[in-house]
């Protein structure tokens, strides 16, 4: 991973990592709180040789106490001490429990001993160390006693009584914050790594990166209000939405700068990725483009064009397939623009057959000398065989990546299965961006209010009113007007006249 990999894991999951890192700091503050209060007082000892005072002999004694001085703290840790002290205090404690809270050092190429005693009690901690350091003083004279009567030639003093301290040395607040703050940090950015290592979903063109080189031929941000108005013309002219469609569009121009493309099968992997409302919206932008376009419903399990169309749909492709009706007659011209809808017809109990069959090709031909563009909306290629079935029949397919629900390997495989029949994939779509983010496909440059949203909403459902309002008669006409060689501009003189309210 590169730096700016993790810099994309530290933006995805600086919510996750913030919380962590809070909680240390909460559980640091909870334990300290909880815990009790200590104190522990000093006392410090002076070992000194008595001599005549000469300067050889003052020189010889400091280096023999400095050598004692070792031993004089292993011994104040010990029962021999402790003990004289427990007894004078009237401690109800072991020796080696009292050990346990006794700390003795000393500094090096000195001859001091400090003797730090940590209690409960600020009283009982001062109590303790001074008593421990008048005991290792007595201890230490009976111990280098000549074994004949005599004095001690080693003598200690206490230097710096045992004082009751006024706050306690634990818990340091600061320390256990900062030790918790880390902590939880750590734990953090441990907790981000390790799930962006496990979570394979694509969330955007990053991840799309590490399974196709396959173009992005555009990205279109999430937006909640899309289930209740997913059109094109639903969006204020402006919006992210609707910007986002006519970048695909551009993109999907360049990706056919040869002009041999002109059937665009639309797909997904999985149901949900949003390739219906995908191929409805790039069949209005190029028709708002000034081509006449041609949008098939050929999704024969779940159709949905019809649905967000406001059309008819038991008149369609399955019925123009069977040979029941001409296509010409039920082609049905939708909005101001040189758009006609082939809806699915009745769904029927062999989809796959149906779209593999010589009339489908024979179809899809017959429509490509009249239209300048074909949309074909199929079923997502995993759970079954239509999509991939279509695509030997079209002159390119555009692939729907849901972000955040699909993973690598789903989506691996689906890029396989075209591949297996030979199907030319011109490029890939994100849907559901974030609009924010270090997965934002959108950059604003313009602003729109609520009331143009409304006006837009407004025309669209008047639009959507009209097209509802034509008459299935008409619609034919329209359509086999356009078929038979009235035309781009005699059909769409048409379908204005008969859009035209009364």
């Amino acid at each position: 991973m590169e730096i700016r990999d993790y810099l994309s894991v530290l933006r995805r999951n600086w919510i996750l990592i913030t919380a962590l890192t809070l909680l240390g700091l909460l559980c640091a503050g909870v334990a300290t709180v909880l815990i009790k209060p200590t104190y522990t007082s000093e006392t410090q000892l002076f070992v000194a040789i008595q001599n005549s005072g000469s300067v050889q002999e003052l020189q010889q004694g400091n280096t023999f106490s400095q050598a004692r001085v070792q031993s004089y703290v292993k011994t104040a840790t010990t029962p021999v001490v402790l003990q004289p002290a427990i007894d004078s205090l009237g401690l109800d404690q072991t020796p080696v429990q009292l050990a346990s809270r006794i700390k003795a050092t000393t500094d090096l190429n000195t001859v001091l001993i400090n003797i730090s005693v940590t209690d409960q009690s600020p009283v009982q901690s001062a109590a303790i160390a001074q008593a421990v350091g008048d005991s290792l003083i007595r201890t230490v004279e009976n111990l280098e006693k000549p074994s004949t009567d005599g004095v001690s030639p080693i003598r200690l003093s206490v230097v710096t009584p045992a004082v009751a301290p006024a706050q306690p040395s634990a818990p340091n607040v600061r320390v256990n914050l900062a030790v918790g703050l880390l902590l939880g940090l750590a734990l953090g950015l441990g907790t981000a790594l390790l799930r962006s290592t496990l979570d394979s979903r694509i969330r955007g063109e990053a991840d799309l990166r590490r399974v196709t080189s396959a173009p992005v031929l555009g990205g279109i941000s999430f937006d909640p209000q899309a289930a209740k108005t997913p059109l094109l013309t639903q969006s204020a002219t402006q919006s992210h939405r609707a910007e986002s469609f006519r970048q695909l569009r551009t993109n999907l121009q360049f990706a056919n700068v040869g002009g041999k493309t002109k059937t665009i099968l639309v797909t997904s992997s999985v149901p949900g990725e949003g390739k219906s409302t995908t191929a409805t919206n790039l069949a209005i932008s190029l028709a708002q483009a000034g081509k006449t376009i041609c949008i098939i419903d050929a999704d024969l399990r779940r159709p949905m064009i019809n649905t967000y169309l406001g059309l008819d749909r038991n008149a369609g492709l399955t019925t123009a397939l069977v040979a029941e009706a001409d296509v010409a007659d039920l082609l049905q011209p939708w909005g101001e623009d040189n758009l006609y809808v082939l809806t699915s017809g009745q769904i029927p109990p062999n989809p796959s057959e149906l779209l593999g069959s010589e009339e489908m090709r024979q179809l899809l031909q017959r429509l490509g000398q009249s239209f300048d563009t074909i949309i074909i909306d199929a079923p997502p290629l995993l759970p079954v065989t239509d999509a991939a079935v279509l695509s030997q029949y079209v002159d390119g397919v555009v692939m729907v990546v849901g972000a955040q629900k699909l993973t690598h390997h789903v989506l691996q495989k689906s890029l396989q299965s075209l591949e297996m029949v030979g199907a030319r994939l011109l490029g890939v779509v994100l849907n559901r961006l974030p609009t924010k983010g270090p997965d934002a496909y959108t950059y604003s440059y313009t602003t729109y209010d609520a009331s143009e949203i409304r006006e837009t909403n407004r025309t669209a459902r008047n639009t959507r009113r009209n097209a509802q309002a034509v008459a299935p008669g008409a619609q034919g006409s329209a359509g086999r007007r356009l078929l038979v060689g009235g035309g781009p501009e005699d059909a769409d003189v048409y379908a204005r006249s008969n859009n035209r309210p009364e």
